[in-house]
């Protein structure tokens, strides 16, 4: 169980570092597109973010999803290469077909989601689309190899790309909107075509008939539940854009950049879970997994959503414009939605390890269904009026109504003994010690931000208090540090060079 940990955190780590990377510049130059970006331009240019992203699910017609899956059932690498072949074929062929489409149409579509005409924004947005899907794809073929340093290569050179072009577009030839899109998208297209290049043993435009309609077979079915989970992400932007206020979408899209602290955790758990989860052959000892995972992955998101719900307002006093400050309203909410959509994960590998993907999409509707609906109730004038804020709420409680249902549809096909016990008891704590510390402490000042940061120390002084870890857990701690320990004074001995789980990725060359 300690080297499925190890695993886990390494290949999650090597995962995240362009997340960590790209998100940290992200916030440092956030004040510098704020200043040259109005509230507006900047919730249209999120909105076709998230827009990119949910077509993008679309197109891949599942065969992502299947691909992960697909792979770890054969060892043979002559079908695995084949397989890996189809499933960027099948990729690189729809998203081309349909990008050259949305450009005949790109008139239409503007006055559609912006509600003005802007075609040249929505052509940006269409690059975005080619670019980053097949991108997700090639860092699929990367992730089941666990090719963390090729990884690794690719999401920093693809980072220090997107900050180098949006700086220029955006802050010297002053292209607002447009230069936020095709900044962050040129430089993904970029990064496609050279790993293209570089795995291209594995490369093809051919598509395998049979290889094909077995993914389809698996992955069709998780579209529409996959569909539905991220349009929670699009539906809460597009409806503060167009019924609600495009300044509000603009202090919305704010709040989400600043969650990133907790979407760097959520991604790299996103793309090292399933590989591993799936790469257990025993149904005893990957239930086990799951459980112990879950628990130390809500640890982790919920120390850190504490401490944005805690510490938001000096966040976006730092890294925003004044005219964001607005933006404080709706950050935890959006930090724990987040966190939960990572527990989702764990659902969506139960369901996948028993083949019956289907049932996703009954929790992925639920979800949608409630997130409308508590959109309707909470931020505009008919309703409860709690703006960016009542966004944020209707995204958390639509993840809950999803987890609730999963649970429900996946509870008999894979039984996993969930710690109901620890998870209540370190949900308790850290909703006590983040309601306390919002209702107590000051909201403004360096004397607030001092007591709120020394008041985040009553979470661990509560978990050793209320004895939240097992002994044998210490050991196991102490056990991953000494190997951390290790690893380090490894890399550094050969000079830099990363100790890695696959082969080297670059042998084939």
């Amino acid at each position: 169980m300690r080297d499925y940990l190890k695993r886990l955190v390494t290949t999650g780590a090597a995962y995240q570092f362009g997340d960590i990377l790209a998100k940290g510049l992200a916030l440092i130059t956030l004040p510098l597109y704020t200043r040259h970006v109005s509230t507006e331009s900047y919730g249209a240019a999120e909105s076709l973010l998230t827009a990119v992203i949910l077509s993008s699910i679309v197109l891949r017609f599942g065969v992502g999803e299947a691909f992960i899956r697909f792979y770890f059932d054969d060892a043979d690498e002559a079908r695995r290469d084949r397989l890996t072949r189809t499933a960027i074929a099948t990729v690189a062929w729809t998203t081309t077909i349909a990008s050259l489409v949305a450009v005949a149409f790109a008139a239409n579509l503007s006055k559609l989601l912006l509600g003005y005409d802007d075609p040249e924004l929505i052509d940006c947005a269409i690059l975005g689309l080619w670019a980053f899907t097949n991108l997700e794809m090639v860092y699929a073929q990367l992730r089941v190899d666990e090719r963390t340093r090729i990884y690794v290569y690719a999401s920093g050179a693809n980072v220090v790309m997107t900050v180098t072009f949006t700086v220029a577009l955006v802050v010297f030839a002053g292209q607002g909107a447009r230069g936020l899109l095709l900044g962050n998208f040129g430089a993904s297209a970029l990064v496609v075509l050279g790993l293209w290049f570089v795995l291209r043993r594995r490369f093809s435009l051919r598509v395998n008939p049979t290889d094909l309609r077995a993914m389809l077979s698996f992955g069709l079915p998780t579209v529409p539940a996959d569909a539905s989970v991220y349009a929670l992400q699009v539906a809460d932007r597009f409806y503060l854009l167009r019924a609600y206020s495009p300044s509000a979408a603009g202090l919305y899209a704010v709040a989400l950049k600043l969650a990133t602290v907790v979407f760097v955790a959520v991604r790299g758990f996103q793309y090292a879970w399933p590989p591993l989860a799936y790469s257990i052959d025993s149904d005893e000892e990957a239930a086990r997994l799951y459980s112990l995972v879950t628990t130390y992955y809500a640890l982790a998101t919920g120390v850190v959503v504490c401490g944005v719900a805690l510490l938001g307002r000096w966040m976006v006093r730092l890294l925003a414009g004044p005219e964001f400050f607005g933006a404080y309203k709706a950050l935890p909410w959006l930090a724990l939605g987040w966190a939960l959509y990572g527990l989702y994960l764990v659902f969506i590998v139960i369901a996948g390890r028993a083949r019956v993907t289907s049932r996703n999409f009954g929790a992925a509707a639920a979800g949608l269904a409630a997130n409308v609906a508590l959109l309707v109730l909470l931020v505009p004038d008919s309703g409860a009026n709690l703006g960016i804020a009542g966004a944020g709420l209707a995204l958390c409680g639509a993840y809950a109504v999803m987890l609730a249902v999963m649970y429900m549809l996946t509870r008999n096909l894979f039984r996993v003994g969930f710690q109901w016990r620890r998870l209540a008891q370190l949900a308790t704590i850290l909703t006590a010690v983040a309601v306390s510390g919002e209702l107590l402490l000051p909201t403004s000042g360096v004397a607030g931000l001092a007591l709120r940061t020394a008041w985040l120390a009553l979470v661990p002084a509560l978990l050793l208090g209320t004895k939240f870890f097992a002994p044998h857990e210490w050991d196991q701690a102490r056990s991953l540090v000494s190997d951390g320990r290790r690893r380090v004074a490894a890399f550094r001995a050969k000079g830099g060079e990363v100790e890695e789980y696959a082969e080297d990725p670059l042998k084939d060359l």
